[in-house]
């Protein structure tokens, strides 16, 4: 699973993570093993990061461009996973697993977690190292 950090950061080449999500990227590819998966609430995290950077930037003409760069990443249907039309039967789950790690996991990164549970995904794709405390997942990006 690809977590935002490492797409906004791959979009960005203003970005201070830019060439490690590069790197990182290339070597996942050359490797050949995972399979870089996306899912709906990561894309909408994405693209809100990358308009208010470029708000913040005064930079908002090239939202566009970061947004395109974005949706062309994920943009094979087999790798997207949908997973907001589940938030309802997973939101008890998900606040649980917050209050596990004390809040140090937000609500969008503990649906992630779940959902790689259970879809049996064990890597995550990630600079966010709150992830390191999902038993579960391995990250890759550290």
């Amino acid at each position: 699973m690809v977590d935002t950090s490492v797409l906004v950061a791959l979009a960005s080449s203003r970005d201070t993570q830019h060439l490690k999500a590069i790197n990182l990227l290339q070597m996942i590819e050359a490797v050949n093993k995972y399979d870089l998966i996306y899912s709906d609430c990561v894309l909408i995290e994405t693209l809100t990061v990358i308009a208010r950077r470029a708000e913040e930037q005064k930079r908002t003409g090239d939202f566009e461009m970061l947004a395109n760069q974005v949706l062309v990443q994920a943009s094979t249907p087999d790798s997207l996973v949908w997973l907001l039309p589940n938030v309802r039967e997973k939101f008890n789950e998900c606040v649980h697993l917050m209050l596990q790690t004390s809040g140090r996991l937000n609500f969008n990164d503990a649906l992630i977690a779940i959902a790689c549970k259970a879809y049996e995904i064990e890597h995550i794709l990630s600079f966010d190292s709150d992830f390191d405390q999902i038993t579960w997942l391995t990250r890759i990006g550290g």
